[in-house]
């Protein structure tokens, strides 16, 4: 099953290091518009980060929805990702512009799967993180048994501190709606410059 799982790898952030991720074979490319966030790609990024053949998400938190289509349409993103306090209506407005729309939810073992459901059917993707101040990159992972109490509709990305010893467990999951992994500060040898061997070795373990 994990043969197929979409692999996402957040945090880009030079585009050297960009390069070398892409070339790995991996499907999608994240890129943080988050001030405090140690991954900010800034206001005025380095252009060629971009010129990416994979398909770029734009990961956001509690942003105006028309910063985003105005960056997105600057940045040729395909995906949006929600890591704030987004409602539906937002989601839906990006989906209304042909932007494929991924909304994450921190997760913690008092989290209740019953708010994701306003979601349903108007986003692409759900993507479950760890609960953090930080809003994703934290390293921490969360109980992933939690997932086993998602019983909704729309496919969904395993985010919060998957490392390099963890594709083993990851093979075990057989959730019927994973969809993707989100690999980020566990792979790094700094924020936003990823260790491409560590990255090519959980890949390959991945996908056998």
């Amino acid at each position: 099953m994990t043969k197929n799982l979409k692999i996402k790898v957040c945090g880009m952030k030079s585009t050297q290091n960009r390069e070398q991720v892409e070339a790995l074979g991996v499907d999608l490319l994240g890129y943080i518009f988050y001030g405090p966030s140690k991954r900010f790609v800034g206001d005025s990024p380095d252009t060629g980060l971009f010129q990416s053949a994979k398909p770029k998400v734009g990961v956001f938190v509690n942003e105006n929805v028309f910063e985003i289509l105005g960056l997105a349409k600057n940045f040729d993103f395909e995906y949006i990702q929600l890591h704030g306090k987004e409602n539906p209506k937002t989601c839906g407005i990006l989906k209304s512009q042909g932007l494929n729309v991924i909304k994450a939810f921190a997760m913690d073992d008092d989290f209740k799967f019953s708010s994701t459901a306003a979601f349903e059917g108007i986003v692409d993707y759900f993507l479950f993180d760890t609960k953090t101040k930080e809003h994703g990159g934290s390293g921490k992972k969360f109980n992933w048994h939690l997932l086993e109490n998602y019983k909704g509709n729309t496919p969904f990305f395993l985010s919060g501190g998957i490392g390099p010893n963890d594709a083993a467990e990851i093979k075990k999951l057989n959730h019927p709606m994973i969809a993707g992994i989100d690999l980020n500060s566990g792979f790094e040898d700094e924020p936003g410059l990823k260790n491409i061997e560590k990255l090519r070795k959980f890949i390959e373990e991945i996908r056998i």
